[in-house]
């Protein structure tokens, strides 16, 4: 991929009810990458924003504020505003679909029943952007999946969450330096080694 700008959305809910909740992955990478360089993030318009650099491009990590089921107004805006194109998006989500720990980087698609995903694809107008789906697993009877998502991450896998973030973290900057099949062979292939 040539040099320039892309934008990584780590989707989530703000306020500290939502800490450390299924429904958080997302914030719980870019807070982890933020963690890991010297950048700050600085509250704009539709959330916090925040710039590292990766081997000369500048990759913008966004948290929207408003709230998963909205996250396509953070992304639309920010798109309109970064010099980046849906081509380098990248999305951060929670997946009911697949078990905890289990990571899959894919090209497009469908939203799969996530919510924030379907709002993103309505404001864009496209289901073709890059996206990591986090595992957290289906623990949960019928009707109860909204309380599993905004429930907590148990002890056993807070333990596993800096591990699993530096994956997510290199399987971004491998779609940034690389490109996106690179990229889906390395983190899709980790995890299969994991199961």
């Amino acid at each position: 991929m040539a040099s320039g700008s892309y934008l990584v959305a780590g989707l989530g809910n703000i306020g500290p009810e939502y800490s450390l909740t299924r429904h958080n992955m997302g914030f719980m990478v870019l807070d982890a990458w933020i963690q890991a360089s010297n950048a700050v993030f600085e509250t704009r318009r539709y959330g916090d924003l925040a710039c590292v650099s990766w081997k000369g491009r500048d990759i913008y990590l966004l948290k929207p504020s408003t709230y998963m089921n909205l996250s396509g107004n953070a992304v639309r805006y920010w798109l309109s505003k970064l010099p980046v194109t849906e081509d380098r998006l990248m999305v951060i989500c929670d997946d009911i679909n697949l078990p905890f720990g289990t990571l899959r980087l894919r090209k497009g698609g469908s939203d799969g029943g996530h919510n924030g995903l379907k709002n993103i694809q309505e404001a864009i107008g496209t289901q073709e952007y890059a996206r990591i789906r986090m595992g957290v697993g289906h623990d949960f009877h019928p009707g109860e999946q909204i309380d599993y998502v905004l429930g907590k991450l148990s002890e056993e896998e807070l333990a596993e969450i800096p591990e699993l973030c530096k994956k997510v973290i290199s399987g971004v900057q491998d779609w940034v330096f690389a490109g996106i099949d690179q990229a889906m062979n390395h983190l899709n292939g980790k995890n299969l080694q994991k199961n």
